[in-house]
């Protein structure tokens, strides 16, 4: 997802180490949040979401036919459906069912027996006017509006309110479906864009169309979308790692010309991508940029564009160095969303960083692909303006609350100054390779990518991971100059850290691994200047100078 460019409030990045008081949680933070034993006794399978938008009341009326394997045998099962949308009826085995609506959870009681390991399915109807977005993506729900042609332009975007905002599934990221069929009516002559690869499209005798998508790869409930417009399509082909990837393009039909000249970026996005992550991880259900009418988001195999067919982002460089003029932010940074947050989905939301801190550094690893290393870093320490040091980068688990929004470059930070700790390229790229391969398609834990690097980096990078992801303070290099010789520390900082770091002592290379305690480097000559690496986020302090 996008993130809002913030202010660095304090000079050189030094933070005070003040903590934001988390907010009081409340039983539907726990509903929404944590595998309940009403959630945790079944195995999400398939969804088959059908719906009908209805642009001239603002409404969906719709169905979701849920597909289960059972895990141990319960007879109540937790749905989610966010108010004003309302469930009208469930049905299993031509029975229909008894279900009480908590909150946003709705708890229905089975009839048919559920013995482990058998497969079942639920038909939910629904309805409603599902809430609208008045800031898409940041504020989730729908837009309903009109393009500059004054037909109807209706898009969904619920990362962080959550999916059950429009349709009813098993809202929590840890469980998802294997695939999905998504069928939308809509009025002719406007067209749905969905995930996945176009199936079937029915011309219905109420002047209305059914589009059929089918995505045949697990798919992380806020990924699905709707997007409903005046749409025209093109097509190209890219040669890609794992052979040739279909690639769609839908866009307004006013848009057409500007969209095939600059989405030629696409393929340079994969590109780049292919080479740092390895093979784009949806090449059964294609690749598509959709235009929307907001910033973008990354809803998988349907990445959607609004970002007005400029470089930048909303026509800004989000690192002030000049380099991020040269790419379209939202087409990089919503793309790179595939392999991390599509195929490598966080288990919690609390580990959003896993999405988040990877995507923000795929900038970076973007303009080194193409501008080579040194633009690169300088890409990345520019957006260092942007970090707060306001709370920590993972949030609180089992309640739904995500991190700070620092997980977007002070997280790209962190792993760029992981980069250099490693200190050779080839093992970086074949890390972040590995991580695409060992984790594909699945739902992670945060420390299950901490052990994964720390176990290929050769590293115990636990301290590091817990300085960066779960304290607010930025790590301090404190030295002091004593007549030839050198002492230093490390302060501000988790207790027992110890990263190694680059320095350079009046121009000659050291390495060095400082703990608390002082230590000291002795000189044969006066030291007179000494500078941290500055492709470490670290800050530095210079306790005293005597000769």
């Amino acid at each position: 997802m996008l993130h809002k460019i913030s202010v660095l409030l304090l000079v050189l990045g030094f933070s005070t180490g003040a903590f934001a008081q988390n907010p009081v949680f409340t039983r539907q933070d726990t509903l929404r949040g944590s595998v309940t034993p009403e959630r945790a006794w079944w195995d999400l399978t398939y969804y088959h979401l059908s719906v009908k938008v209805e642009p001239a009341d603002s409404t969906f009326v719709g169905s979701n036919l849920i597909g289960y394997r059972v895990i141990e045998p319960k007879q109540i099962m937790q749905i989610d459906l966010q108010p004003p949308m309302e469930i009208s009826r469930v049905l299993q085995d031509g029975l229909d069912l008894k279900f009480r609506k908590d909150g946003n959870a709705w708890f229905i009681t089975l009839i048919s027996p559920q013995p482990t390991g058998s497969i079942g399915f639920l038909l939910v109807e629904y309805n409603g006017k599902p809430q609208i977005s008045k800031r898409p993506p940041w504020q989730g729900g729908v837009s309903w509006g009109f393009d500059q042609n004054d037909n109807p332009f209706i898009v969904t975007a619920n990362q962080g309110d959550g999916s059950s905002l429009w349709w009813p599934c098993k809202d929590h990221p840890y469980d998802e479906p294997d695939s999905m069929l998504i069928s939308i009516t809509v009025p002719e002559p406007l067209m749905n864009v969905s995930n996945g690869r176009l199936r079937q499209l029915d011309h219905n005798p109420d002047r209305t169309n059914t589009s059929h998508w089918f995505v045949s790869n697990p798919i992380n409930n806020y990924g699905v979308n709707i997007n409903v417009g005046d749409y025209i399509h093109f097509h190209d082909v890219y040669a890609g790692e794992k052979g040739d990837l279909d690639c769609d393009y839908w866009v307004l039909s006013y848009s057409e010309e500007k969209a095939r000249e600059h989405f030629k970026q696409a393929h340079l996005m994969l590109e780049a991508f292919e080479y740092w992550f390895g093979p784009y991880p949806f090449y059964e259900d294609s690749y598509k940029l959709v235009e929307v009418s907001y910033p973008g988001m990354e809803h998988q195999s349907s990445v959607t564009y609004g970002n007005g067919y400029k470089n930048g982002y909303g026509g800004n460089d989000v690192s002030s160095t000049g380099y991020g003029m040269k790419f379209d932010f939202i087409l990089v940074h919503e793309s790179g969303h595939e392999w991390f947050a599509n195929s490598i989905t966080n288990w919690d939301v609390a580990d959003m960083w896993i999405h988040e801190s990877f995507i923000a550094y795929s900038e970076n690893l973007y303009v080194d692909y193409f501008w080579g290393k040194e633009a690169s870093a300088a890409y990345c320490r520019g957006t260092r303006l942007n970090i707060s040091n306001n709370r920590a980068i993972i949030g609180t688990y089992n309640v739904n609350y995500e991190g700070s929004g620092d997980m977007y470059s002070k997280g790209a930070n962190m792993l760029h100054t992981l980069r250099q700790i490693i200190d050779n390229d080839e093992k970086w790229r074949q890390i972040l390779r590995g991580l695409n391969e060992e984790f594909y398609h699945q739902t992670v834990k945060t420390e299950q990518i901490e052990g994964y690097i720390s176990e290929h980096a050769g590293i115990d990078l636990q301290l590091f991971f817990d300085q960066y992801l779960r304290d607010t303070r930025i790590p301090t290099f404190e030295y002091a100059l004593v007549k030839g010789s050198m002492r230093y520390r490390w302060t501000n900082c988790v207790r027992g850290f110890n990263m190694r770091v680059k320095i350079y002592i009046d121009g000659q290379l050291y390495w060095l691994e400082p703990s608390q305690r002082w230590q000291t480097l002795k000189e044969q000559k006066s030291v007179e200047n000494v500078e941290v690496d500055k492709d470490f986020f670290v800050a530095k302090f210079l306790v005293t100078k005597i000769m």
